[in-house]
């Protein structure tokens, strides 16, 4: 599992062993029953994603309690929705399906990694399952493991956002949107939402 730089760190920080005994004992290459279970709990995940020229992307991932299915033991998807139009993780993916996930419970300090191969179908039947879905994402697992919860900073959820997708009404449209700095390159489903004048750094950080 390891390459020589990881192996080299773990020799000078004395951990190999240790390295070695995780990777035997909970490293799993199906996820359980009891993963299933933290995953569909999330209502969020970390992605990372690489280019074809091998440079990261970190994104968040946010949806309504349960947005990431678990198909089978191998096999996880989840929707991609309207964004800011750069398709920055979607691209990645489909120029290099190598991708990982990190899902962290903050109420209650910990998290699990998913490692695996990630690809896209565009007429994938689990659209019809996503309110406002644009594309889904599969994920065949390669690794599944938890972490070591100790830096993980107790949060408290408040609310979930308002412009998650849902199946009894439309979400609502970014305020950033309506800016008259895109009003001229918006995609044609949004072009009536032009018009504003505000700052632009105040309507993108604006709920």
């Amino acid at each position: 599992m390891f390459h020589p730089n990881q192996l080299a760190l773990q020799e000078k920080f004395d951990s190999r062993r240790l390295a070695d005994r995780l990777q035997e004992t909970i490293i799993a290459a199906t996820i359980s029953p009891e993963d299933q279970a933290y995953i569909l709990a999330r209502n969020m995940f970390f992605l990372a994603t690489v280019d074809d020229q091998g440079q990261a992307n970190c994104s968040y991932k946010g949806g309504p309690t349960g947005f990431v299915r678990i198909v089978d033991e191998t096999t996880l998807a989840f929707p991609i929705y309207d964004g800011n139009g750069m398709y920055m993780s979607a691209g990645n993916v489909l120029a290099n399906p190598n991708i990982g996930m990190l899902f962290v419970d903050f109420e209650r300090q910990s998290r699990l990694r998913v490692n695996g191969i990630a690809s896209i179908d565009h007429d994938d039947p689990l659209l019809a399952e996503h309110p406002e879905a644009q594309l889904i994402i599969r994920v065949h697992v390669r690794e599944v493991f938890p972490n070591c919860p100790r830096y993980i900073h107790k949060l408290q959820l408040i609310e979930e956002s308002v412009f998650t997708p849902r199946a009894e009404c439309a979400a609502p449209a970014p305020p950033w949107k309506s800016l008259a700095l895109v009003a001229d390159v918006l995609p044609a489903r949004d072009a009536h939402l032009a018009g504003s004048d505000e700052d632009p750094a105040a309507a993108i950080n604006r709920k």
